[in-house]
């Protein structure tokens, strides 16, 4: 794509950034064909070539974002799915990314919508914060009839029962059943910590009862993804240097050999440290080292020969596991092939529904903000699902289980639960109940 930014535009290494990124596409519109909210709306504009065409246009005239530009760009999952469908390597997750810190510095949003959006910044990334907003949830839950359409929205996602609480504060060690193999930093997540503490909990025991010891870093939090895809870049910059500082104290003195991550949308942004401290004097090449450390659960669990002693250990379970594939893991991680080996290894049948690739509508704060869309990709993803016969449906991604929970019959579990259960572990929470009722 021919582009003409001014060498003044150029010196700005963000545009400098997405300058070579629009060069890079050839126009050929292979995205069109696995982007979801092309795939509903059928307008060009909702793809990622005609999201390229906006983007280009506003940061190349250097104005302030309209309301056209702001509408589509919104409604952009960050999904990633045309990144794996594309043959010319655009990176439009940087792309996206660049356009809504623009549209954030140069666009005044409703008052509705900017107040939303502020109390998402505000809460979501501090477990203590989000649990007390998600109890007063529950007493606004009857009123949700008379609320606007997109708070019953965010009211109908929050869980109805008691909620876990947020780790303690400090450094937490969990030490190696028997001889240490591996020395690994664990990141808790926010929202998942509060929502379903139980996934923490079984990838502490799978670790250590693999002879991994598991620690998390004082003084770590929130990865940043929330507040970088609302175009927020100064907190999550923040989010993202408190992170790399307290995990750089702790590969500094003990040592690690990886980080791991449990929640697939952390999972992405946190190997992306390295490309958003770029620009950071003294922290980039810790951003870099950090990045290149970072695994999800199920990649580091088939780096470490895990497969082995799941199928040692594998028991006749009788049981269908459809495998939500989340966006963030496939798409934004490329981590495809491990999560399903591993249950296989483990004696779980594993299916994928049709149209495995789109997305399931959640992508961390879209389910609220846009909910419409969300709702029609929910219930696309979940008719898939249906139809595979499912027992138990195992997905990557906090945000994907509380999506397709309400819409889907069979109890949805992250994929180390059951990995979990298989060595020695509890049945997860709603297999349990499932096996009970049979």
């Amino acid at each position: 794509m021919e582009t003409n930014f001014s060498l003044a535009q150029l010196a700005d290494p963000a545009t400098a950034e997405s300058e070579k990124i629009l060069r890079a596409c050839v126009h050929c519109g292979f995205c069109t064909a696995t982007c979801p909210t092309y795939a509903l709306l059928g307008d060009e504009l909702d793809s990622p070539r005609g999201r390229i065409y906006l983007i280009k246009d506003m940061l190349e005239n250097d104005r302030p974002a309209r309301e056209k530009v702001v509408k589509h760009v919104d409604r952009c999952l960050s999904c990633l799915s045309c990144m794996t469908t594309c043959p010319s390597g655009v990176n439009y997750m940087h792309l996206v990314d660049h356009a809504r810190v623009h549209i954030e510095k140069t666009y005044t949003r409703p008052p509705f919508d900017r107040a939303v959006r502020s109390v998402l910044a505000a809460v979501m990334p501090y477990p203590r914060r989000f649990r007390a907003l998600l109890r007063l949830a529950a007493i606004g839950r009857p009123f949700a009839p008379l609320m606007p359409k997109r708070l019953r929205a965010m009211l109908a996602l929050a869980p109805t029962t008691l909620l876990s609480a947020p780790l303690a504060a400090g450094r937490l060690v969990w030490p190696a059943a028997g001889a240490r193999r591996k020395r690994v930093l664990l990141m808790p997540g926010c929202v998942q910590q509060v929502l379903e503490a139980r996934i923490n909990d079984a990838t502490i025991r799978l670790l250590t009862r693999l002879g991994h010891e598991v620690v998390v870093a004082d003084g770590s939090g929130c990865c940043g993804a929330l507040t970088h895809h609302l175009g927020r870049e100064d907190q999550a910059q923040e989010a993202v240097r408190n992170n790399v500082r307290a995990w750089m104290r702790e590969i500094e003195g003990d040592g690690i050999d990886a980080i791991v991550v449990n929640a697939s949308g952390c999972g992405t942004t946190v190997k992306d440290y390295g490309f958003m401290l770029r620009g950071d004097a003294d922290l980039a090449g810790a951003a870099a080292n950090i990045s290149g450390l970072t695994r999800d659960i199920t990649e580091f669990l088939s780096e470490t020969g895990a497969g082995e002693a799941l199928t040692a250990a594998a028991f006749d379970t009788e049981l269908n596991v459809t495998y939500h594939s989340a966006c963030s893991l496939q798409h934004g991680q490329k981590v495809t092939a491990p999560p399903k080996e591993l249950l296989a290894a483990a004696g779980f049948a594993v299916r994928e529904p049709l149209e495995a690739h789109l997305c399931c509508g959640s992508a961390g704060t879209y389910n609220m903000l846009q909910p419409e869309l969300a709702g029609r990709l929910r219930d696309r993803k979940a008719e898939n699902i249906a139809r595979t016969g499912p027992d138990i449906i195992a997905t990557g991604n906090i945000g994907c289980m509380m999506q397709l929970r309400d819409a889907v019959a069979a109890p949805v579990v992250h994929t180390v639960e059951l990995l979990d259960w298989a060595t020695g572990g509890p049945p997860p929470e709603g297999v349990a109940k499932r096996q009970e009722d049979r």
